[in-house]
């Protein structure tokens, strides 16, 4: 049975399994300090020429998945789009994907209203578990990184 928690817009499942509920401005504080971080690495990137080295890099000489986040950032504070996609196009799709995601999140803790995938998309999410999302999520950063630095 759901009900609604009070001061919560999102419905809460009650039972075994029992899911806090969602709030936007909760949700908002680890990407806001991830996009901070990110804008302050890009911007002393562009000023100064000083970037932050991968140690998987300098390790194996192979782009990991996020090399080129810094570079990406400092092309996207000049405007170039084309450029910023050419240095990480997965990171550059995950970050505009995560901004979506964030100004929905702003909308909501404003008061406005909320943003929610379709229900099935939201079914199959649930059906998953953690550990199961980990590993796909690195299976990708995996397949991403081969694909990257074989062709």
């Amino acid at each position: 049975m759901a009900t609604r928690v009070a001061g919560s817009r999102t419905p809460t499942a009650h039972g075994d399994g029992a899911a806090a509920a969602f709030s936007p401005r909760t949700a908002l504080r680890p990407l806001v300090g991830f996009f901070a971080t990110g804008l302050g690495l890009s911007a002393l990137y562009a000023t100064t020429g000083i970037g932050v080295s991968c140690p998987f890099r300098v390790v194996t000489g192979w782009d990991c998945p996020l090399c080129g986040g810094t570079r990406m950032g400092s092309a996207l504070l000049h405007g170039d789009v084309a450029t910023a996609f050419a240095f990480n196009p997965l990171a550059l799709v995950l970050i505009a994907v995560l901004g979506v995601i964030g100004l929905c999140w702003v909308v909501e803790a404003l008061g406005g209203p909320a943003v929610r995938l379709p229900a099935a998309v939201r079914q199959r999410w649930r059906r998953t578990t953690p550990t199961q999302r980990l590993v796909a999520f690195f299976a990708v950063g995996v397949a991403y990184t081969l694909v990257r630095n074989l062709t």
